[in-house]
């Protein structure tokens, strides 16, 4: 059984669709979820599953990633995960922090990679006039949301959309994909999932 712990920043809509996933006889286990924000509405979401929480708040450390990231690794490593899943975590982590965890880190972003890395993806979809948008789970390499792709989901872009209806939209993909991803990798395959 395969040991996932779970880094946030926010509600957490990511880590319950992972979490509430991860029963019978799925491959395996959330064991820990973690934050940058203490107050993150998602570390009550996951206590309230009985999923042991951390939270280290990135803002005392005033810009050095390395010091924060030391504090941070402190409950990770104690909840010996063999899968780390980044579930709208936004720090941005060290070329040191990620090769801890090569081959073995995922993330969610909210385009369909390689396009828009980065932040305001919904908008630049928009902007640029694409017909579809969409998620990709990856592996998490160094180099900001460029790792190896494990699977998408693709959304119509509808006459009338704004960012915020996009968004909505995507999400629900999001909360398809991430858990049909995790299970096939915490099996050993790394194929990618198309939904």
């Amino acid at each position: 059984m395969k040991r996932v712990a779970i880094l946030i920043s926010g509600g957490g809509s990511n880590m319950v669709a992972l979490a509430e996933s991860m029963t019978g006889d799925h491959p395996a286990r959330p064991v820990l979820v973690a934050s940058n924000d203490p107050v993150a509405g998602g570390l009550a979401k996951a206590a309230s599953m009985g999923i042991p929480t951390a939270a280290v708040d990135h803002r005392p450390f005033k810009g050095d990633r390395a010091a924060f990231e030391a504090e941070l690794l402190r409950p990770i490593l104690a909840a010996e995960p063999d899968i780390l899943c980044l579930a709208g975590f936004m720090r941005v982590l060290t070329p040191d922090f990620v090769g801890r965890f090569s081959g073995r880190m995922l993330n969610i972003h909210p385009s369909l990679l390689p396009k828009y890395p980065g932040l305001h993806t919904h908008q630049r979809a928009l902007d640029s006039g694409d017909s579809e948008a969409g998620c990709t789970v990856h592996e998490v390499t160094p180099a900001l949301d460029d790792g190896p792709i494990l699977g998408q989901a693709r959304v119509p872009v509808l006459p009338g959309d704004t960012a915020a209806m996009l968004a909505a939209r995507v999400l629900v993909q999001e909360h398809r994909l991430y858990p049909a991803v995790l299970r096939r990798y915490a099996a050993g395959d790394r194929t990618p999932v198309r939904l």
